[in-house]
């Protein structure tokens, strides 16, 4: 199995399910279930379940034209988040009809061409809304996180711009909706390219849309990975996808309303393929809720874009939807072309407002765990049930359920001149995934000896090698080395890392989501090994391993401590923009907990920091001194400073350095995590 093959086996998998329906009397409080997990996925659940008024807005020009006016304004949509717009309001009395349109990636957004859509709505008696992204338009903030600036860590917050984008639609859909001059049982949305996109997700996300029409928005998972289409899409294209959905079931949120999907067949972003076998799953869901007629599929001979055919076939899917009035699509003029200066349309006279937070948005959008307040063992037990239960049901629900038998396999022993015995092995997976490992048994190691599982790390180049990163460990102890994706001869070339990265994300996984399950599987396939069955196991890593070792030992109670290098201070790191450098994301694992919480979450098995730690892991340690006995840290400045604990202490009998177990010694160089003058 290679990473490409995974990919798509794992997307087709994703994409080739039936769509989840529910018993027809169970739709509407299905629906509702899966609409707030949807919520989630964008990171705007808190904003949905609390309480909103409309939106604070400021109408700074108004240009009055022929059977409608303009309105420049700006509403926000969060204290400091302002979301700059156009209103083009129909003459006459109303209540009229509402359309939000949403701007695709254009520079100038609301006074590009996308303007001519804003005007022909207007001019068919729409009241027409039409917004900047928080990436362009009159202020520039960030879309392509981890497209084109490293920002993986955006995955572990759980933010992806395709939330606070549908976010500022819905509030959007507040201030239309209190409008004298809108009818808010009337309102639709669209828009192309990105814009098409967020027409998804609002669609999916606010029921109070009736009619949608994306344009150049739409395709499979299996489509974007197999042909890597995602390659060219912005991070704003898609959701966290904490659960594993398919791009089906989430537009499955939009059913049973009216919805045109408006699709150019020769779009290089969205394979034709793609689209059509998109269009034939949600016809299963329209179908079994009786309403087909709702849901309609237009091509056009296009590349990514409008054509007069798809703009005039949109303008009559709102005229019959919203307005009631059945006419062909064939006599609905299309745009006439006529276009306003920027200057006219722009909502900031003096240029972007200072205390603008649309270009931090990334960075406080979705709430992030803060520190759990533990003071007692009780209050352990339940912060870890909690942290464990929410990451198997988001960061790790692609997770094998139930895992596969790892199936350990001897490929080759030897001896060395010593006597100690090798076995190079490999074990199961996933997917057809076999990974290696090598088995060390000293000929003179104790029936209790532990037994020390190294994670390779990615840097290095052979399963031995990885031993210069564990000298000073008790010589009688067993050791094991273990690839996991991406290390070994399991890894892939650099080149292709930003594409696994993002590609394994669209499916629910992570490079780190799999390298846990990896380790997991690999201790189970070891302790079918009769030589080190009833050894107390140790996990070895580090840098960016030494995060996979913490979560693989949360997951798995058996083993008895950590020895960690160099481990990362929090996944709120950015990377690399080719997508090379640790891979620390985990999809939303941010909104649950972090790094040092996660160490903390481990007492009362033990810790050892050799070579030195962030100073986050502080949090860490005065939690194991305030627990106490059994657990203990240590902070060594190498590993030779460590003296393994008997398993009279472990088990927290008395002993003469039981006072010391918080604490290392005067010889371990460092005083709790200070170090010791020696002069």
């Amino acid at each position: 199995m290679d990473i490409r093959q995974y990919l798509i086996d794992c997307a087709r998998s994703l994409t080739g399910g039936a769509p989840a329906l529910p018993p027809g009397e169970r739709w509407q409080a299905w629906q509702k279930e899966r609409r707030e997990r949807f919520w989630e996925m964008l990171g705007i659940d808190a904003y949905m379940k609390g309480p909103r008024q409309p939106p604070a807005f400021e109408v700074t020009k108004v240009h009055p034209r022929d059977g409608y006016r303009i309105e420049c304004l700006y509403y926000e949509s969060l204290p400091g988040l302002q979301v700059e717009a156009n209103l083009y309001v129909p003459d006459g009395p109303g209540p009229h009809p509402a359309v939000l349109y949403l701007c695709g990636h254009s520079e100038l957004q609301k006074a590009s061409h996308y303007q001519q859509h804003a005007r022909r709505y207007a001019q068919l008696g729409f009241v027409t809304l039409i917004i900047d992204t928080v990436q362009l338009g009159e202020v520039r903030g960030y879309h392509h996180g981890t497209h084109r600036y490293g920002w993986f860590h955006w995955i572990s917050r759980g933010f992806t711009p395709a939330g606070v984008e549908t976010w500022n639609g819905i509030r959007g859909l507040d201030l239309l909706a209190v409008r004298p001059d809108v009818d808010a049982t009337r309102l639709g949305v669209t828009g192309t390219s990105g814009g098409g996109a967020m027409t998804w997700w609002i669609a999916a996300a606010d029921a109070r849309i009736r009619a949608a029409s994306p344009s150049c928005a739409t395709s499979t998972i299996a489509s974007h990975i197999e042909h890597r289409t995602i390659d060219g899409h912005c991070d704003c294209m898609f959701p966290v996808n904490l659960y594993g959905w398919s791009l089906v079931d989430m537009a499955a949120l939009v059913a049973p309303r009216p919805l045109l999907i408006v699709s150019a067949d020769r779009d290089a972003l969205f394979h034709a393929d793609g689209i059509r076998e998109f269009y034939a799953r949600l016809a299963q869901v329209y179908s079994s809720l009786g309403a087909l007629d709702n849901l309609e599929l237009f091509t056009f001979r296009a590349p990514h874009s409008y054509r007069p055919e798809s703009r005039r076939k949109t303008f009559q899917w709102f005229v019959r939807k919203l307005q009631g009035e059945d006419v062909p699509w064939t006599q609905v003029d299309d745009v006439d072309g006529h276009t306003e200066a920027f200057e006219t349309l722009r909502v900031y006279e003096m240029g972007p407002p200072r205390n603008n937070k649309a270009t931090t948005v990334h960075d406080w959008f979705v709430p992030q765990a803060p520190p759990p307040r533990i003071d007692g063992p009780e209050a352990l037990e339940i912060e870890r049930l909690r942290v464990v239960d929410r990451l198997r049901e988001t960061s790790f629900s692609a997770f094998p359920d139930p895992a596969p038998e790892p199936e350990f396999r001897r490929r080759q022993e030897w001896l060395d001149e010593a006597g100690n015995r090798y076995t190079a092995f490999t074990y199961a997976s996933e997917r057809e995934w076999r990974l290696g490992g090598t088995l060390m048994l000293p000929n003179d190691a104790p029936g209790d000896a532990p037994l020390a599982v190294e994670l390779l790390h990615p840097d290095d180049m052979a399963w031995l090698a990885a031993y210069r990163w564990t000298p000073g460990l008790p010589r009688r102890w067993r050791r094991a080395v273990v690839e996991t994706r991406g290390t070994g001869t399991a890894g892939w070339p650099s080149g292709l890392s930003w594409h696994v990265r993002r590609a394994l994300a669209l499916t629910g996984r992570t490079v780190a989501s799999l390298r846990i399950f990896d380790t997991l599987q690999a201790l189970r396939a070891l302790r079918t090994v009769q030589a080190v069955a009833g050894s107390p196991v140790y996990l070895v890593a580090r840098g960016e391993m030494a995060a996979v070792a913490m979560y693989a030992a949360l997951l798995d109670n058996t083993v008895r401590g950590l020895i960690l290098f160099d481990p990362p201070a929090t996944h709120n790191t950015p990377g690399h923009p080719d997508g090379t450098g640790p891979a620390l994301e985990l999809l939303g694992v941010l909104r649950v907990t972090d790094l040092p919480y996660v160490a903390g979450l481990l007492w009362p098995r033990q810790l050892v920091f050799a070579g030195g730690r962030p100073e986050q892991y502080l949090w860490t340690e005065e939690l194991y001194e305030r627990l106490g006995p059994p657990g203990g840290w240590w902070n060594v400045p190498h590993l030779a400073h460590w003296r393994a604990p008997s398993e009279a202490e472990d088990a927290g009998e008395t002993s003469p350095v039981r006072t010391a177990r918080n604490r290392p010694s005067v010889r371990d160089g460092e005083r709790n995590g200070k170090r010791r003058n020696d002069g």
